[in-house]
């Protein structure tokens, strides 16, 4: 918690009202269930509204090298109990080389539809293993990176309706060379979302501004295309049908900045021209 505070509190300065967190970095029971608990505590001590995310399936243990479908049977049995906790509100794997096959990811993904969770996937990072594509047939929410995407998977998410969520800090901090294929994304129609993706391996960044400059300049998006990512296109990636958007009806999740058009908060990096959030409706 006193880690994680700092971390919530920059990515709220700069207009962040609703924030998913991810678990995945204990790869046990216990260790899960501390990571979700301090994510639900932040949400109810903070004016953010935090979206919890069971990343069991991130990486393979040491205790279990050479035994990933033993570990996969762990987060089968960790799923159920933290979902009775209330402590679930998707769940993601990691489908990569490293990490686990399309088969194994099948098997979280069949536990959580029989939980009626909705699924994520970090997908095409390093290869085209066929992720995203398998998380289409499952109606996944969201798939992560996308760089090797093909376009068979392109295709798979747009009649899926799943979000592609594209991460410049990931990007940048790995040095990455290959582009995920925003045009391709384009030409299939598949919405674009933008997150920080901090995490301590491969994105240690708490601007979203930052993330929206960078999808101009490294991704070449647009303006719009970006600010549609992180507000619009952000919460239909989580599955919010509630926010987003400035209508009626909708959650009064709004930001005030003082710039003279939407494009300028892409343009500037290291700047923050917030002047005030408003968080359901009551300024924060």
């Amino acid at each position: 918690m006193a880690q994680s505070q700092p971390r919530l509190r920059a990515l709220m300065d700069e207009g962040v009202t609703t924030v998913e967190i991810k678990s995945g970095y204990g790869l046990a029971l216990e260790h899960e269930r501390k990571c979700l608990g301090v994510a639900r505590c932040l949400g109810e001590l903070n004016p953010v509204d935090v979206r919890t995310t069971f990343l069991g399936a991130h990486a393979l243990p040491p205790e279990f090298a050479g035994r990933a479908d033993d570990y996969i049977g762990e987060v089968l049995d960790m799923l159920p109990a933290l979902h009775a906790q209330g402590l679930v509100d998707a769940v993601d794997a990691f489908c990569e080389r490293i990490a686990f096959s399309t088969v194994q990811t099948a098997r979280v993904f069949e536990a959580a539809a029989a939980l009626g969770l909705p699924v994520k996937l970090h997908a095409e990072q390093l290869s085209d293993s066929g992720g995203a594509a398998l998380a289409a047939r499952y109606g996944a929410l969201s798939c992560d990176h996308l760089e090797w995407l093909s376009a068979e998977g392109a295709a798979a998410m747009a009649r899926s309706g799943t979000v592609a969520v594209l991460l410049p800090g990931a990007f940048y901090f790995l040095r990455e060379t290959r582009l995920p294929p925003v045009a391709l994304l384009r030409e299939q129609q598949v919405a674009m979302a933008i997150s920080t993706d901090c995490n301590p391996g491969s994105s240690p960044c708490t601007s979203l501004l930052l993330m929206l400059n960078m999808a101009c300049t490294l991704f070449r998006m647009t303006p719009q295309e970006a600010l549609a990512g992180v507000t619009r296109v952000a919460a239909q990636a989580l599955g919010l049908q509630d926010r987003g958007v400035l209508a009626v009806g909708k959650r009064a999740d709004f930001v005030l900045w003082d710039v003279e058009r939407p494009a300028q908060l892409a343009y500037a990096f290291g700047a923050n021209p917030r002047r005030q959030t408003v968080f359901k409706g009551k300024p924060s």
